[in-house]
């Protein structure tokens, strides 16, 4: 029977930037384009345990301008036992950062209030998806894979 528990989670780097500040609070521009960017990285640390990385960038900009750029690499340490070799990859890259994102998403939520934004309230991610998709690139092209052992 397989068992995967969570150790620890934490804010590896957090970073959140208002580049126009203070005219864009003086000038209000219309609603910002939101350019979201997700990444994750998955370490092993030893036999049982590895570290996951869910690395979320958000770049607001309206009229050519930069409105706010926050980045968050939220990150777990799992303990993985008793689980089939075919299946780790995928609790590594969809299992264990959908169990990071909430926290994520709170965290951006909170910083973009805190910087004089509304909240932004990211949608839920399908790391499924992201996973297949990840798949299909592979199979087209040569990715490293040093990151995942």
């Amino acid at each position: 029977m397989s068992n995967i528990k969570i150790l620890g989670q934490y804010v590896k780097d957090l970073s959140f930037e208002v580049p126009s500040s203070p005219e864009i609070f003086l000038n209000p521009q219309e609603k910002p384009d939101i350019a979201i960017s997700i990444n994750i990285d998955a370490k092993k640390l030893s036999d049982d345990l590895y570290e996951i990385s869910l690395k979320i960038s958000a770049d607001a900009s309206a009229d050519k301008k930069r409105i706010f750029v926050c980045e968050v690499i939220y990150s777990g340490i799992f303990s993985i036992q008793n689980v089939e070799d075919d299946m780790m990859e995928q609790i590594l890259l969809i299992y264990c950062p959908n169990l990071l994102f909430p926290f994520a998403r709170r965290i951006i939520a909170n910083n973009t209030i805190d910087g004089g934004f509304p909240p932004l309230m990211l949608d839920p991610i399908d790391f499924t998806d992201l996973y297949k998709r990840r798949q299909q690139a592979i199979s087209v092209a040569p990715v490293d894979n040093s990151k995942i052992n």
